[in-house]
């Protein structure tokens, strides 16, 4: 079962998420698991293997907003540096960035 314990150690800044959901841990728990049923960063990955830059900066700032807002910091991060790259249509190499995305959507799936 998700906690708001669980995500302090998974990395999240549970402190501010909390902030922006007026202190109701339990809607902030919600939030998080109905992130957990998102699929979009296989979708990402599909985009960027068919170098599909403008459909990729989609889909990745889509995911953006959403971690960043959740405060999902150890995956917010490599989804915030791809969307930047993808901002300015660079071609370039974002296996590594799309395999930390991954691992860090399955640690928290697995918290």
């Amino acid at each position: 079962m998700l906690t708001v314990d669980k995500l302090r150690e998974y990395g999240a800044n549970v402190d501010e998420a909390l902030q922006r959901c007026m202190g109701n841990a339990d809607f902030y728990i919600m939030l998080v698991n109905k992130s957990l049923g998102d699929e979009r960063i296989s979708l990402l990955e599909e985009q960027i293997g068919k170098k599909d830059l403008e459909g990729a900066f989609e889909t990745a700032h889509a995911l953006k907003g959403m971690y960043t807002n959740l405060s999902l910091d150890p995956l917010s991060g490599p989804v915030c540096e791809m969307t930047e790259l993808l901002r300015n249509k660079t071609d370039a190499d974002y296996s590594a960035l799309i395999a930390e995305a991954k691992k860090q959507y399955e640690r928290l799936k697995n918290l």
